[in-house]
């Protein structure tokens, strides 16, 4: 489904926003991201799910849930901040530092970290640095709903939902109900005077 739609920006004329998927088709992506994650990891038993903030928490609670549907079995979901892990906090202030909230011991078990957008791999190192500093797992992967190309970093999602090819000044946005009252994702040209 594609679907354009003009977004008002303050002070600059409004920003060309393209729907790349839908409601639905968010539902489909992550029911078939469900049975690639059960396929690499052998099952559920010994999985761990922790969601980077802000929206790779909910799709790491909506993994959690369709891998309870299709296995029977509950997985732990926490939460991995990377803030204070981040190599850009001097050039990009970021929102105030969070909790990590880990469910479960890691050691020896498969820690499948969930982000929203793959980009330049700079977000993926962080989130292992901050892994390295609360336990030793037997496994780390790396779901993305959406990778966009432009890596900086050897780093490569282990499940993808959509890859997508981008130009450097679009911008991929996802919306989810659970912190945006809707669920969709976009992608928009940044204005040269935004950039």
């Amino acid at each position: 489904m594609t679907d354009t739609t003009l977004i008002p920006t303050a002070g600059t004329a409004p920003v060309e926003a393209r729907t790349i998927l839908s409601e639905e088709e968010i539902q489909r992506t992550l029911t078939r991201m469900t049975h690639q994650v059960l396929e690499l990891s052998h099952g559920a038993q010994g999985l761990v799910l922790l969601g980077i903030p802000t929206r790779g928490v909910p799709l790491a609670h909506r993994l959690a849930r369709s891998i309870a549907e299709a296995e029977g079995l509950e997985v732990p979901v926490g939460v991995l901040d990377i803030t204070m892990y981040r190599d850009d906090l001097r050039r990009h202030p970021t929102r105030a530092a969070g909790r990590s909230q880990i469910p479960a011991p890691l050691e020896g078990r498969t820690v499948l970290l969930v982000d929203d957008v793959l980009f330049s791999g700079r977000t993926v190192l962080a989130a292992l640095d901050a892994l390295k500093d609360i336990g030793r797992p037997g496994r780390v992967m790396l779901a993305t709903l959406v990778d966009r190309g432009h890596r900086e970093l050897p780093v490569q999602a282990d499940v993808v939902g959509l890859r997508i090819g981008t130009a450097r000044d679009e911008h991929v946005i996802v919306h989810l109900a659970e912190v945006d009252g809707e669920d969709k994702v976009t992608i928009q040209r940044i204005p040269e005077e935004n950039r």
